[in-house]
């Protein structure tokens, strides 16, 4: 019986790396392939799947109860990706601006015109209140289908565990 929850362990945390990188394999594609430019606030978005990343495969190295424990910190990681999407989505609808200064515009100062080329930005950046559909006809953006799917991935992991801590017991 305990070796099934620590191969119940293990598995879910390669099922949590293998999602989370899948996650961000979405945004780099749709980076890449897409053409889509991504704002600041979304590259601040991919920081929880990257350490959900590392979180699912330490839990899947660990023992049984120390492995329980590393994915039981993916759940607060993922919350926390929750939160960020709901920050981007209100950045997006207007209903407060940007806590990051990036998403702003550049200040460009400066007598000539060489001095005010100097202070663009090296590549060109999007606002980040401009929302970013992957699916046109489907009006979710990428922040909100980031945030949705930090709550799936979270609340899986948690009652996932749960049901585990259940069978062994």
């Amino acid at each position: 019986m305990a070796g099934d929850g620590l191969m119940s362990v293990r598995v879910l945390g390669l099922l949590v790396a293998i999602g989370a990188a899948a996650t961000l394999g979405v945004a780099f594609a749709s980076e890449w392939w897409g053409g889509l430019v991504p704002c600041a606030l979304c590259l601040v978005e991919r920081w929880p799947w990257r350490v959900a990343i590392g979180l699912g495969l330490v839990g899947a190295v660990l023992p049984g109860g120390l492995g329980r424990a590393v994915l039981w910190l993916t759940v607060p990681v993922m919350m926390l990706g929750v939160g960020l999407g709901v920050v981007h989505v209100g950045v997006e609808h207007g209903a407060w601006p940007s806590p990051l200064p990036e998403c702003a515009a550049p200040r460009i100062t400066g007598t000539t015109m060489s001095e005010r080329l100097r202070q663009l930005p090296a590549l060109p950046s999007k606002p980040c209140e401009d929302p970013t559909y992957l699916i046109p006809a489907i009006p979710l953006s990428m922040s909100a289908a980031n945030g949705l799917a930090s709550l799936a991935l979270g609340a899986g992991v948690a009652i996932c565990l749960l049901r585990n801590q259940r069978r062994l017991r």
